[in-house]
Parts: structure tokens; sequence; C-alpha cells
């Protein structure tokens, strides 16, 4: 039996959390919601709930009961896809989704910000990675290798790096200042409640902590301004290993904007504007996967 899609969904699913949007067959955007983080660091079964999450609140903006999910297609853009086995496991876990097509978060990025066309883009949330969509068609994708180990220039770890600053400061490594002194409040205020959240801290409880490094390093603290200037470095290897030809660039993510000032003129004058977010291109994965196939009927 041939399924009927009536809505396509796209999904932007990070490490902090989930966006949604749902458009009807004709490409028309109805709405958009959210929920708690689908990371698949977290496992599928949470990722799955996150995202049924967002998109029963999408539909509850228009005042319409969320229908069956096998009357939807569904693309999706999700950190962690990166690791074959957590992506066969969150293929497996599919709670009926008529269509599904899954890549990941920073590939939607790529597609959302360019609307399909050739460029770049570094995408620098929670996580970080940098993906390109060359001339030839073809793909290259650095970074995005998760949490803690790589990631970088990202939230969580920014937030790595000034908690490894007061470690210093508590043991007098490094001076204290006030930038030391915000993080130290943030994590409980002294040594022991520090380690204390240590020992529960995750992806998002580090990158939480972003704001604090942006803030200071605003007020000139050295500290803070040394993190965000090597944060920009990074950002500058990526896109040096993405791309020679000087394709455009689009930075997205909750760090593009505070990390611009950290950036070199050369980056500064490849860098446009995006043409969409990675909800967008998410639900232009899942049309133009639709586009080829036969075997599904759309409601127009």
């Amino acid at each position: 039996m041939t399924p009927t899609i009536s809505y396509l969904i796209g999904v932007d699913g990070g490490g902090t959390g989930t966006r949604v949007a749902i458009s009807d067959c004709n490409g028309v955007e109805l709405a958009r919601g959210s929920a708690g983080p689908s990371g698949l660091i977290n496992g599928a079964d949470l990722a799955w709930i996150a995202i049924v999450d967002a998109i029963n609140d999408a539909f509850s903006r228009i005042h319409q009961p969320t229908p069956v999910l096998s009357e939807m297609a569904i693309g999706i853009g999700l950190a962690g896809v990166h690791n074959k086995q957590w992506a066969a496991h969150f293929y497996e876990k599919n709670p009926g989704f008529a269509f599904m097509q899954l890549e990941t978060d920073a590939y939607t990025a790529l597609l959302g910000a360019h609307q399909g066309s050739a460029g770049c883009i570094v995408a620098l949330g929670t996580g970080s990675v940098g993906e390109a969509l060359l001339p030839d068609g073809s793909r290259r994708e650095v970074g995005g290798w998760g949490f803690p180990c790589g990631d970088e220039a990202s939230g969580a770890w920014l937030g790595l790096q000034a908690v490894n600053h007061v470690q210093q400061v508590i043991d007098k490594r490094a001076k204290t200042c006030a930038f030391a002194n915000a993080v130290m409040q943030y994590c409980g205020g002294h040594r022991d409640l520090l380690f204390n959240w240590l020992a529960v801290a995750t992806q998002k409880s580090y990158a939480e902590l972003a704001p604090i490094v942006i803030d200071h390093a605003n007020q000139k603290n050295p500290y803070a301004k040394k993190m965000m200037w090597k944060a920009g470095r990074e950002v500058v290897k990526m896109v040096d290993a993405l791309d020679k030809t000087l394709l455009p660039i689009a930075l997205s993510g909750s760090l593009a904007k505070p990390l611009e000032k950290y950036l070199p003129m050369s980056l500064l004058a490849r860098l446009i504007p995006l043409k969409g977010d990675s909800v967008n291109g998410a639900l232009l994965l899942i049309r133009k996967a639709i586009e080829k196939r036969e075997d599904l009927k759309l409601v127009q």
C-alpha cells in the first residue's frame, strides 16, 4: 500500500535543544515548535522523545491535534549522526513516520544556509562542525568529533576552558579575577560544590558557561579574551580545511555573532548572511528525497 503523506517535517536536533518546522506538501511552512535536546549522545530513545515533543508543540501552536506519524515524512539533521552505530539505532527506533531522511545537523545547516547551492558553513553552537558542498556536488566535513574530545570553538568547548581556568585559580596556578569568580559562582561557589558540579556536568552544562566567557571577553578580561581568540583560530582552521577555492561561508549557531570580532579580515570578507537555517535545510532535505521516490503519495 502506497503511504499517503500530508505533512513534511524538518528537524534540527542538537545537544541543547530541538527545533522543528511543519510544512504542507506544497512547501508552505505552517508552524514551528521546540523541545529539549535530541543529540544522539543522549541515546536514540531520548532523541525521538524530544523530536515528537517538538512536533506536538508545533501543531499546538496552530491549534491542531498532532496527526498520526504515518501521515508525515521527516527530514532530520541531528548531532551525533556521524557515529554509525548511533545512527543505525536511531533508524531502528523510528516511531512510525512514513518516510525519513537522516543527516548531520551540519549538512542540514549547510543546505539551509545556501539553499542547496555550493558553499561552506561552520556551525558554532553547543557543539561545532564545518561542512562544505563543493561545485561538483561532493561534500567535505571537518570537526564534529563531539564533546569533550572535539567540538573546538563551541559553547561546550568554551565552557570546558572556563572550568579549567577556575581549577587553576583554586590551585593558585593562575590569578583570580572577576571572570573566574563568575564561573565559580555558576558552578557552586566553592571547591567542594565544583566537584559535585563536575560529577554530573553534561555537554549542555558546559555550554551554559559560554555566555560568561563572552561577557567577560567583552569586558576585556585577558583570560576570557584569550579563550575567544583561540576559538577564532579554531574557526579559521576549520575553514582552511574545508575549502581553499574561496566559496562563500556562512556561520550559524549561538556563537557565530560573538566570534566574528575574533576572526581575520580575510575570512570576514567571505562571510554571507544565512539564507535559511538548519530547519529550512531539513525541509529541503526531505523534499529533495521525496522527489526521487515514486512510491509515496503526497496530499496536495
